[in-house]
């Protein structure tokens, strides 16, 4: 169940619909698919992309997206504080980076014109797509981080960030991940 938040404007949207209405007027896809598949802690990528093939093709073709693999972050993950503080850098990719998340959660955050910051708590189910270009960063948690998404580009050159510098990540250091 996902969850936005507008820290500057101590707002937040629980209900689905209203999520989608928000993101979507400022072009970001974010949808919630039936994520009914329990997969072991050491499920391998392609067990995870076999579970979700079907759903997967249809999307992939719809958008003329190639690659496809998965992204797993627990508290096991070697050099973990290393591969947060890549994510938590404001950045932003060549093309679209779409996850879906089949176990776990993370936290997207968004620095668009115009628009105070805010940020998706994305969990199992969730589906975000967050177009070419967009300023944003991710967190998956500083403690006992846990995230199993798939991730999906059109090509792996796509999968480069290209960051910011700002620093405007800094000033939500604070931030606490709901729930």
């Amino acid at each position: 169940m996902a969850l936005l938040s507008i820290p500057s404007e101590n707002k937040q949207l629980e209900n689905p619909i209203h999520i989608r209405v928000f993101m979507e007027s400022r072009g970001i896809f974010f949808d919630q698919w039936t994520c009914s598949v329990e997969f072991e802690d050491d499920a391998t990528q392609e067990v995870i992309l076999d579970a979700y093939a079907d759903e997967l093709r249809h999307f992939m073709e719809k958008g003329d997206y190639e690659t496809a693999d998965v992204i797993s972050i627990n508290h096991l993950t070697e050099n973990y504080d290393a591969i947060r503080q890549k994510f938590l850098a404001e950045h932003t990719h060549s093309e679209d980076e779409i996850r879906f998340f089949v176990d776990g959660k993370g936290l997207f955050w968004f620095h668009l014109e115009g628009e105070p910051i805010f940020n998706l708590l994305c969990e199992k189910g969730d589906l975000i797509s967050v177009p070419a270009g967009t300023r944003h960063w991710f967190d998956a948690g500083e403690k006992d981080p846990f995230v199993k998404a798939i991730r999906i580009f059109i090509d792996t050159s796509g999968w480069i960030p290209d960051y910011t510098n700002s620093k405007i990540e800094e000033e939500y250091a604070d931030f606490k991940m709901p729930r």
